[in-house]
Parts: structure tokens; C-alpha cells; sequence
């Protein structure tokens, strides 16, 4: 029997978002990380299949199954403003993956210096990816002042706009080596400060430099938002304007997200470890402390990586009172008192 699709909307989420609950299921579907292994193939089917739905062409004898994981590999592989396939190392669903082997082993070793280093430059290098790959992508890419030159835009820049930008090459090299240098900085520092404290104190140490670097690395890999404003949009999703306090709003939720995703395993894995490297058994089997550290880890992220990104909804709403004024004197002037917020996408 042929199911009815006439009422099917692709694009509307199975859960409320409205609910931590529901969020949490949305993030639990489009961060499995069995979609990493997801064949080109099966993703421009699925692309495919998500834009003949929209357009109301589904091919006869589609079922709604069909439509349903279509939509998830498309949700966990193609970035929500642009349509565009994303790194696979970006994706949120390579984070268990990608995070439990990276954070395994900067628990694990963490004594000496060369390999703090290290391991702080590798996870730096992820997040920045991760960062870029996951920014709000609705926003203007910026130009070199050289480029500027070279290319009439017949749309004048609004007067906050900078009139020197570093080109997109230049800013992602600024900012990933400021948040790099900001982790291994912390991770150092604090290293050295903590030598002649208890041993677990020293297995925070990672924890600490992550935290830290967090709140470097994503608004520095984000920072053309903040200079520029992302694109805010009514109910209706008609474009308002370009606002730099919705894009603050929106990198601050994604720290907070990103810090707490972080926490459970980097607080309650050293507490774990450090029993556990007590016991007999253990101490023969010295090479087995990383493999089971990084295995912990992917326990952890596998249920943390949801519910942290299930904390705040992906689709932002701002009261237009708190957006800058003079993007509310433009809405009013527009809209009238019709228009009370504005919704954008604050990433991930």
C-alpha cells in the first residue's frame, strides 16, 4: 500500500524543539555517528530526495521511512543556511569519533610537556575545523582590502562594516594560532602550577586548557559574525537585516555548549582512571590505560555530544528590543509592530 506524502513537510523536525527533551532526540538522530560512514553516494541521494520533497516530486512508492532517514543523513552532512556538504571531519557527527581518540589521549598524556603540546595542538586543530564548518553561513564572506579593488559590488557596505577586512585565509590563520597558543598556553601554566599538587589535579589540567581555549577558538573561528552581524529573519523567514548582537548571542550558547559537552568525561574520567590505574590487573597491563581511556571517552561524548547541543535550540529567537537599534528603526519602519523577534541560526 502506497503511503500519503501530501501532507509530509521534509523540513519539519520529528521532535518539539521547543523542549530540551525533543532537542536532544533532534541531536541524538543527526550527530549518530553511523552517518559518518555514509557513502557519497547515499548522501546526494539523500540531498536529492530532500529537495524533491520539498518541491513536491516525490517518486511513486516512497515511504516515509524513506523521507525520514533521508532527512537525517541530510541534516548531519549538508550545513542548514547554505545546502552545501560539509567536511567530514567538521560534522557534529564525527564528534564522538574524532573527540573520544582526542580527548583519550590528552587525559592520557598529559606528565610530560612535548606531549601536552601536542595534544592541545591536535585538539585545537579539530575544534577550529569543527568551529568553521558548523559557523552560521548566512553571513557575507569577507574580502581582502586588494580584492575590494578589484570587484564592483553595486550593493553599498553598511557604515558598521569594517573598512580594512583580513581576507577569510588570513583570519581562519589568526585565529586558529591564537586559540592553538591560548590551549597550550593554559595547559603549560597550569601543568607546571599544579607538579607538587595530587596527582588527579594534574589530570584537570586538560580539562582546564579546553575550557579556556573554547572560549577562544570559536569566537575567534567565528569572528567575521561578530564584525559583521548574521542574517536575522522573521517568522516567515524574510530577511530583517545583519545583527552583531544576534551573533554574539548565538557564539556564547555554542561555548557554553561546547564547555559542557567537554565536562563529564574530563572531570569524571581522571576520578575513573586514577582508581582504576590502582588496581592490580591494571599495572601489568599498562599499554591497555590509553586504548580503555579513549574508549571511555566515546561512552561519554556518545550521550554528551546530544544533550549539549540539545541545550539551546539551533534556531535562536531574539526579541527585536534587543537587537541594535538601528536594525529595529529599519524593522519598524518595514514592518510596523508587527514584527516582535528575530530567529537566525546561532551554528553548532
Amino acid at each position: 500500500m502506497e503511503a500519503d506524502l501530501s501532507g509530509f513537510n521534509i523540513d519539519a523536525p520529528r521532535w518539539d524543539q521547543c523542549t530540551f527533551l525533543g532537542r536532544v532526540k533532534h541531536f541524538l538522530n543527526i550527530t549518530d555517528p553511523r552517518t559518518v560512514f555514509a557513502s557519497e553516494q547515499e548522501l546526494d541521494w539523500a540531498k536529492a530526495m530532500v529537495e524533491k520533497s520539498r518541491m513536491g516530486l516525490v517518486p511513486p512508492g516512497t515511504q516515509v521511512e524513506q523521507l525520514l532517514y533521508a532527512k537525517k543523513l541530510y541534516d548531519s552532512a549538508f550545513h542548514p543556511d547554505t545546502g552545501e556538504k560539509m567536511n567530514v571531519i567538521g560534522r557534529m557527527s564525527f564528534q564522538v569519533p574524532g573527540g573520544m581518540i582526542i580527548t583519550g589521549f590528552m587525559l592520557q598524556f598529559y606528565r610530560t610537556m612535548p606531549a601536552v603540546i601536542f595534544w592541545q595542538w591536535v585538539n585545537q586543530s579539530f575544534n577550529a575545523l569543527v568551529n568553521y564548518t558548523n559557523r552560521n553561513a548566512a553571513s557575507p564572506t569577507s574580502v581582502s582590502p586588494g580584492l575590494a579593488s578589484a570587484t564592483v559590488d553595486p550593493t553599498p557596505e553598511p557604515a558598521h562594516f569594517s573598512t580594512w577586512r583580513f581576507s577569510s585565509s588570513r583570519q581562519m590563520a589568526i585565529s586558529y594560532c591564537t586559540a592553538t597558543t591560548t590551549a597550550v598556553a593554559t595547559a603549560v601554566g597550569m601543568n607546571m602550577w599544579t607538579k607538587r599538587a595530587p596527582p588527579l589535579v594534574g589530570r584537570w589540567v586538560p580539562f582546564a586548557a579546553v575550557a579556556a581555549a573554547n572560549c577562544v577558538n570559536i569566537p575567534m573561528m567565528r569572528q567575521q559574525e561578530l564584525i559583521e552581524g548574521i542574517c536575522v529573519k522573521d517568522r516567515d523567514q524574510n530577511e530583517l537585516g545583519h545583527s552583531q548582537r544576534a551573533a554574539a548571542v548565538g557564539i556564547t550558547q555554542v561555548v557554553v555548549s561546547r564547555i559542557t559537552m567537554a565536562a563529564p568525561g574530563m572531570i569524571l574520567l581522571p576520578v575513573i582512571m586514577e582508581r582504576l590505574e590502582r588496581l592490580r590487573m591494571m599495572k601489568k597491563v599498562r599499554v591497555l590505560h590509553a586504548p580503555l581511556q579513549v574508549l571511555l571517552c566515546g561512552c561519554f561524548l556518545l550521550f554528551m555530544v546530544p544533550v549539549a547541543c540539545g541545550l539551546f535550540p539551533q534556531e535562536c529567537k531574539l526579541a527585536v528590543s534587543h537587537l541594535e537599534p538601528e536594525l529595529q528603526d529599519t524593522i519598524k519602519a518595514k514592518y510596523g509592530e508587527h514584527v516582535l523577534f528575530a530567529y537566525f541560526n546561532k551554528g553548532l
